[in-house]
């Protein structure tokens, strides 16, 4: 498969994939005459492992360096990776009923003990963590979950931080080179916590626009920051598909 059709098929970026060859992550089998790069069964697969490594809150460098350790064993990661969504899923079951049941104590139709009411909400200890810490080491585990417990406050910072930059250059034309350089920034940084797929990208910036929320939130950096994003984000998602 070439670059685009792995993109599409996986639902990221042309760029994020190029980003991956770069620092050594995902090397395509083999790269044609004419620079086209060529995916191999065996490059989805290991994509796939990143992207499980990724939903756990795993850097990129680390998960290079785990999974080129001589020590790394695919199945056995793949089975733990398993256990640890699953995990995560249960905490997440418990916390969506939690929400059920507080709506519905707010509207006086039950009543909730004081326990009941942070039922899910206990991170202090997850059960396959010390697995985890066996397979790939104290210092990644220990990222992994620095980067969720901190994703709030980091969060927040880094995207006011890109608003600020996109305010000040919202003057220039969506399609310019400097926009769609910090458009791309934006892109591969919302990709860090999630999964957005081009068309998932350009559908958030339409909603910029569409709801008064998102516009009055973003153009507290600059005025006509909301639509100037829209278009740059639409401009980005047509032209990288």
């Amino acid at each position: 498969m070439k670059v685009k059709e792995v993109a599409d098929l996986v639902g990221i970026s042309v760029r994020t994939l190029h980003h991956y060859h770069e620092i050594g992550l995902l090397v395509p089998e083999r790269i044609t005459d004419s620079g086209y790069r060529v995916y191999s069964d065996n490059n989805l697969e290991k994509l796939q492992q990143i992207m499980f490594f990724k939903a756990l809150g795993f850097p990129l460098k680390k998960i290079k360096e785990i999974m080129t350790s001589p020590n790394f064993n695919q199945q056995e990661a793949l089975e733990l990776h398993y256990k640890m969504l699953v995990e995560k899923k249960e905490r997440l079951d418990q916390m969506i009923d939690t929400v059920k049941k507080t709506i519905k104590h707010t509207k006086g139709e039950i009543q909730m003990s004081n326990k009941e009411k942070f039922a899910g909400f206990d991170f202090s200890q997850n059960p396959y963590e010390e697995e985890a810490r066996q397979k790939w080491g104290d210092q990644a585990v220990d990222q992994a979950n620095k980067r969720v417990k901190e994703f709030s406050k980091f969060d927040q910072e880094s995207f006011n931080q890109i608003y600020r930059d996109l305010a000040n250059i919202r003057h220039l034309e969506p399609a310019s080179t400097e926009a769609q350089e910090k458009i791309n920034e934006w892109y591969i940084y919302l990709n860090k916590f999630g999964h957005y797929s081009l068309d998932a990208f350009k559908n958030l910036g339409q909603m910029y626009i569409d709801d008064e929320r998102f516009t009055k939130n973003i153009d507290q950096f600059g005025e006509g920051l909301a639509t100037f994003m829209r278009d740059a984000m639409a401009i980005y998602a047509n032209t990288n598909k």
